[in-house]
């Protein structure tokens, strides 16, 4: 697990800002318009059959982080952005431990920014890789 941690105002900013993150149970480990990197503890309540996190949490884990990312590259002119397409590509199961997202913008643009977000797990396996587009809200 990443030993950094966001600054609590920042995180509590990200849970003002999308509450579901909070409901979710994410952390945030660092935010930066570079990176924001987000973690997401396995337990049952988040599993699908097996003992396995659910595909949903951890795109919902994704698309925290990857939100959070494009927001930090708004231009000075937008307020908001929204994900308006998500592929991800499912690599290995989450059966314990922790999942580690870490979104990287690939594109800021003033209509659309596009994140990459890879998921590991805590041995640091690649668990998904998440590319996502979002609109830019003026």
């Amino acid at each position: 697990m990443p030993e950094q941690v966001a600054d609590p105002k920042l995180t509590e900013f990200a849970r003002t800002a999308m509450p579901f993150m909070a409901l979710m149970g994410a952390e945030l480990v660092s935010l930066g318009p570079d990176e924001v990197v987000g973690t997401l503890a396995w337990s049952p309540e988040r599993c699908t059959s097996g003992d396995v996190m659910h595909g949903g949490a951890i795109m919902a884990l994704a698309d925290t982080v990857g939100a959070l990312v494009a927001f930090l590259n708004l231009p000075e002119t937008a307020q908001a952005t929204t994900t308006i397409s998500s592929s991800s590509q499912f690599l290995r199961a989450v059966r314990g431990g922790i999942a580690v997202a870490t979104a990287r913008p690939l594109h800021k643009g003033r209509q659309t920014i596009v994140v990459e977000t890879d998921v590991h797990d805590d041995e640091g396996r690649l668990v998904a890789r998440v590319t996502q587009s979002q609109a830019v809200l003026h």
